[in-house]
């Protein structure tokens, strides 16, 4: 029992600790993000396809998101994705079925209307855009020439 509350005590310790290592131009770069929170409907399917990204802050270091794709009304597509900070740096990651463990993609521009992030060794995407412009939102897949546009309204 002793050593259970004393790991509980350094993990409390150590998180502190990490929280304090954030510098302020990161803490002020994610918080330029909070335009994302909320659900976004797609505007660009196919007849008879819907889709949505809904993202909502969970804590003062991360976003969490959904990606779903429907045909009719079954899913045919479901993508957890995550922007958060890990080691005083903004990462977008995306979790989808045919990957074995989430992606990171660095962010390495962001703006108040959007951001970039990149992995050059992923296969596809290498880059992924978010451009905001009113209550409309672009997100553009790309990679090796090729390029996906995925228009959103809220």
């Amino acid at each position: 029992m002793k050593q259970i509350l004393i790991l509980i005590l350094l993990s409390i310790v150590y998180h502190g600790v990490a929280a304090q290592t954030i510098s302020k131009q990161t803490n002020d770069n994610f918080s330029k993000l909070k335009w994302i929170e909320g659900t976004w409907m797609r505007t660009n399917n196919k007849r008879g396809q819907s889709g949505t990204e809904r993202w909502q802050r969970i804590s003062p270091t991360e976003f969490f998101g959904t990606g779903t794709a429907m045909k009719e009304k079954d899913t045919v597509f479901v993508e957890k994705l995550r922007i958060l900070i890990r080691e005083n740096t903004i990462f977008y990651v995306s979790d989808v079925p045919e990957n074995p463990n989430p992606v990171f993609f660095k962010l390495t521009e962001i703006t108040a209307y959007g951001f970039v992030c990149e992995n050059p060794k992923h296969d596809f995407p290498k880059k992924i855009e978010y451009k905001l412009k009113g209550k409309l939102l672009t997100a553009t897949i790309s990679g090796d020439g090729k390029s996906i546009d995925y228009l959103f309204s809220k």
